[in-house]
Formats: C-alpha cells, structure tokens, sequence
C-alpha cells in the first residue's frame, strides 16, 4: 500500500516508465502515495542491477517486522538491502507521468520544506512542483548530490488536464506490486545457477549507483 506524504517517515514494473534524473536543473511534480519499500541489488547474467525487494520491510507499518520470510540473506549473504522509495510524478517535459525513484537525502529535503510550511508537495491544488539540482561531485557514479533549490518552490494548482492524467495513471503500488516470498526465492535462484532472471522492474531500477546518494 502506499502511503500518504504526511504519513512517510522517509526512514515489477513491465511497462512502466521512470523519471531519468538530468544533470543541472530538475523539474518534477510528484503526486498520489509514495511507497516505502527497501531492496536488494542482485546482479543479472547480462550485467544488469536486478532489484529484490526486501520482504521483511513492511510498506504498510514502514519498518522491519520480519513477518514475511526474506529468501535473498540466505542466498546472498554480503548483500545489504537499500533504501528504495518510489512515487509517481509528472514529467512536465512531456506531460507524462512517470516513477520516481526517489533519492534518500532529497527526500529529506522536500520532508523538511513541506514541515517548514509549505505543506503537502502532492496536494493537487496547494501543492508545489519540485525543483532540484543534481550535480556530480567526483568521478564515481555514486558521486552525486541532489539539493532542493527552496526559493524556487512555489504552490501551485494542477490544470485540469494533469489532473485527468493523474486520475488515469496507475498508482505506483499498482505499478510495484509487492512480489511473494517464492516469487523472490525464485529470482534468487535463477540469479545464484547463473540463469536469465526476467527483470521486470525496469522503471524500479533506473539510477541504481545513485539510488542512496
């Protein structure tokens, strides 16, 4: 399920597009719940990152309660499960709207503006677009900072043509279902024998080196 923004503590997706973070300026306005959830990096035979939710994160109670076995430990035991927040936002490029993988330290960032007074980024009619740098700050691609730019962010009412695409748009839970315990056990398995795994978050794992910065 996903959460309200007021309510987040901030502590497979077969055609879904993601939001591609630009170097410089970034202009985005996030709408609907924002799905707290925590995932494994496993690496595909392809070489590509291949998110593993962590099924001992509750989305619901947004902490660990280890009620649902988590298979990936056992299979891999060095890996650490990531911070993975997502929610939709419109693309004002395009007019689409897309998943946002959200970074940890920007969502601080909006956290912290919308308690200082500018109230809920997601509210259709007093919300706020999000405006943002991203800027790398040395060679490696985990080398990137994400700063919220404050006097930019103003309130601002959606058009009645974003709030159609709003209403049309999937909610990012529908967009993330939450996978089974044998559904991660299986992609375990298929990664651990070397086996094609069918990655079918694509939008999830976009910006994987970044996702924590």
């Amino acid at each position: 399920m996903a959460l309200s923004f007021a309510n987040t503590k901030g502590s497979a997706i077969k055609g879904a597009e993601a939001y591609k973070y630009k170097d410089d300026e970034n202009v985005v306005r996030i709408v609907g719940g924002v799905l707290p959830r925590y995932v494994y990096w496993l690496k595909g035979t392809n070489g590509k990152d291949i998110p593993a939710e962590c099924l001992a994160f509750s989305r619901d109670k947004e902490k660990f309660d280890n009620k649902e076995h988590d298979h990936v430990p056992h299979y891999f035991s060095d890996k650490k499960c990531q911070w993975a927040y997502a929610v939709n936002c419109i693309d004002p490029s395009d007019g689409k709207v897309k998943v946002l993988n959200l970074k940890k330290k920007l969502f601080q960032q909006i956290v912290d503006a919308a308690n200082d007074g500018l109230g809920d980024p997601t509210d259709e009619d007093k919300g706020w677009d999000l405006v943002f740098k991203k800027k790398k700050t040395g060679p490696l691609p985990f080398n990137v900072e994400y700063t919220l730019s404050v006097l930019k962010l103003k309130p601002r009412a959606l058009t009645e043509e974003e709030k159609a695409t709003v209403a049309a748009a999937e909610p990012i839970d529908v967009k993330i279902p939450r996978p089974t315990a044998e559904e991660i056990k299986n992609l375990c398995e298929k990664v651990k024998n070397g086996e094609d795994a069918d990655d079918t978050s694509t939008a999830a794992g976009e910006a994987v080196n970044e996702l924590n910065q």
